[in-house]
């Protein structure tokens, strides 16, 4: 098949989950073409065969306070369609990309274009329940041929809510284990620590949905028993609150702040803990790419978490902002080698069980068949 995707191309879940499964169906022989404002990052790093980039290109009119790239967007999807012979189109969120795909297929009429749509959390639990957004949101998912949710709560929370005439197709997220495993190799651990220190991380985009104090906070309580630091990967909104609590609470020189990285992998092989309290996660992909590289993970029982973190299995959950449940959870980790080694072995081997791309990939290649008839 010939698929168009269309993601945001940045480091949130439902860009890497977008940008992995147009790596996995390429390998698996179909033609994929990326349309979005800029190449993906995990798309950046290395060239593959059968993928191809269509940037849009939002041109200057003094006219527009604000250029109208969702207008671009569907130009350039019905251009896209129509020059390279496409398929069909795989849009990642609802609004506003189903909605410029709706527009797309217009253009073709009488034609039309099948269009997959993929929710991943914001889209329905935050942008979409705007009174603004909401009639648009539901219109948006009606419209697709084929609608799916990266998680049950999420499938749930989307019928609940706009009560669709689509029904909606539960897909979970998966992740490269051939990438994503623990291995000393290109590992940094001694620029972040000393031999004898704890790593703990975290991972995220910093938005305040991301409870980024409460990571402070537990690892403040941390501080206070285990000889630890604290290694924060990406940038957002939350980043500078993060830096002046860590200084109010005496840890700041035990934070090391990274900002975006590329290479995740590396990074996640030099730490021992995940800590993740979100205050809600459509999904959690951070949580089951340390799972990958056998990090245990200490995270909040919210969303489509529990979907992924067995609590006392390959982790700790615990209610959202209950810190001290949290640090307890992370405090018995850092202190025992062993329980990290069984929880680590264990989150990989969930990992290999439930989310292996040879899982996941082919329930998109059905849905792409259903999308088409066939």
């Amino acid at each position: 098949m010939k698929i168009g995707i269309t993601c945001y191309p940045t480091y949130g879940g439902s860009g890497v989950l977008a940008s992995e499964l147009g790596k996995f169906l390429a390998k698996h022989g179909h033609e994929i073409h990326f349309i979005t404002s800029t190449i993906p990052y995990r798309l950046q790093r290395d060239f593959q065969e059968r993928i191809y980039f269509h940037t849009v290109d939002m041109e200057p009119y003094p006219l527009f306070e604000h250029p109208p790239y969702d207008l671009a967007l569907a130009a350039k999807m019905k251009d896209v369609f129509v020059q390279e012979g496409l398929d069909l189109l795989h849009v990642h969120y609802a609004i506003p990309h189903a909605i410029s795909a709706y527009l797309a297929s217009q253009l073709m009429r009488p034609a039309s274009i099948p269009v997959v749509t993929t929710l991943h959390g914001t889209d329905i639990t935050l942008v979409g329940q705007e009174k603004s957004f909401f009639d648009i949101t539901r219109f948006s998912i009606n419209e697709s041929t084929v609608v799916t949710a990266v998680s049950d709560y999420l499938k749930k929370m989307t019928e609940d809510v706009f009560q669709p005439t689509k029904p909606i197709h539960r897909v979970h997220n998966f992740v490269d284990l051939e990438l994503f495993r623990h291995t000393a190799f290109g590992c940094h651990r001694t620029t972040f620590a000393r031999p004898e220190q704890i790593v703990y991380i975290h991972v995220s985009n910093f938005r305040p949905v991301k409870r980024i104090p409460d990571v402070i906070k537990i690892f403040a309580k941390v501080r206070e028993e285990v000889d630890a630091v604290l290694v924060l990967v990406g940038e957002g909104p939350m980043l500078r609150e993060a830096k002046e609590l860590a200084a109010k609470l005496g840890v700041q020189q035990h934070v090391r702040y990274l900002g975006k990285q590329l290479d995740i992998v590396s990074i996640l092989g030099c730490s021992d803990v995940l800590l993740f309290p979100s205050e809600v996660e459509s999904f959690g992909l951070a949580p089951l790419e340390a799972m990958a590289c056998e990090i245990p993970v200490v995270a909040t029982r919210s969303g489509g978490i529990p979907e992924v973190v067995t609590h006392g299995v390959d982790g700790f959950l615990a209610e959202v902002g209950d810190v001290d449940t949290m640090a307890r959870h992370a405090v018995a980790l850092g202190k025992s080698k062993e329980m990290r080694a069984a929880m680590g072995k264990a989150g990989r081997k969930s990992a290999e069980a439930s989310f292996h791309p040879d899982r996941i990939v082919p329930q998109y290649e059905a849905l792409y068949a259903k999308a088409l008839g066939r």
